[in-house]
């Protein structure tokens, strides 16, 4: 199984992404192998902007991507890097972060704890604070 971040769905459907065959090839090839999951969180950041966000779950499934629950195991890591984001974020800039953990932070964790890569064309934060969690960038 590998994860997909939100942005691997945002640039498949997006014809003049720059990732648009990347995220296509990856969706495919994760279908086409062991599974291609993306998790709840995901799910209502692309309802957000989606103009019928009541049929972005049906969207999703009709590629063959698995829509997933965040397993509440990925509460205690995603807290512990979002802790230290924050503490960072403090240090380097003088502002604070948000109280509540970024979306970024609940994927994240959630490949950490299923030991599931990441499909990911933001790898920053992914590599910051969850380096044992394998992407997959363009």
């Amino acid at each position: 199984m590998i994860l997909l971040d939100t942005n691997v769905l945002i640039y498949a459907s997006t014809r003049r992404s720059p990732f648009l065959k990347w995220a296509r090839d990856t969706i495919a090839s994760g279908v086409s192998g062991d599974g291609a999951a993306v998790n709840a969180v995901s799910i209502a950041e692309i309802c957000v902007g989606d103009a019928e966000p009541e049929k972005v779950v049906e969207r999703v499934r009709s590629w063959g991507v698995t829509v997933l629950d965040v397993p509440s195991a990925a509460a205690e890591p995603c807290a512990r890097a979002y802790r230290e984001y924050r503490e960072r974020r403090g240090a380097q800039s003088g502002r604070d972060a948000p109280l509540l953990p970024l979306p970024d932070f609940f994927i994240g964790a959630h490949a950490q704890i299923m030991g599931w890569p990441l499909a990911t064309a933001d790898e920053g934060r992914f590599r910051t604070y969850f380096p044992s969690v394998t992407l997959q960038t363009p």
